[in-house]
């Protein structure tokens, strides 16, 4: 399978079809911009289309966290989170950064499978995460999105 390269770049602005791919990970959009302030925001382009989106946060010495990756839904299925995952390692080493971590929802199927494949270790569950902090509820393939799965790898 020839995978297309996608440029990834810091993003030079919080437009309408950021927010929309950015809320794809995250359907808060006050939590999204409370860590777009503190964090990085890397966007992603098959070509002149934007196709993805991750958001890097410090949250400890030497730690980051991918606080939110998101690929456009029509482009999906076809590598491009893999290379989100990828060049966000690579972003948390020119960091300085001894670990990255990253959280997903435990009906989030795909995402958990993908970040075990980048090499990602599960670490802990924090139960009702998103029944705490989320004032809907969320359903992904056919579960209820209750519980944040979080994952680490070691730089």
């Amino acid at each position: 399978m020839n995978v297309q390269k996608l440029t990834i770049q810091k993003a030079k602005n919080y437009d309408h079809a950021l927010y929309e791919l950015l809320l794809l990970a995250d359907p808060s959009k006050e939590i999204v911009d409370e860590y777009l302030e503190r964090g990085e925001c890397y966007t992603a382009w098959a070509d002149d289309e934007l196709a993805g989106v991750y958001v890097l946060l410090k949250t400890r010495p030497q730690t980051v966290e991918i606080v939110n990756i998101a690929v456009k839904e029509s482009l999906q299925k076809k590598g491009f989170g893999k290379q989100l995952v990828q060049d966000a390692i690579e972003k948390a080493k020119e960091l300085g950064a001894n670990t990255i971590e990253i959280g997903t929802g435990n009906s989030s199927i795909h995402q958990l499978s993908l970040y075990q494949k980048c090499g990602f270790r599960l670490q802990a569950i924090d139960h009702d995460f998103f029944v705490r902090h989320y004032d809907e509820d969320i359903f992904e393939n056919g579960i209820q999105c209750r519980d944040m799965v979080r994952l680490y790898l070691d730089l």
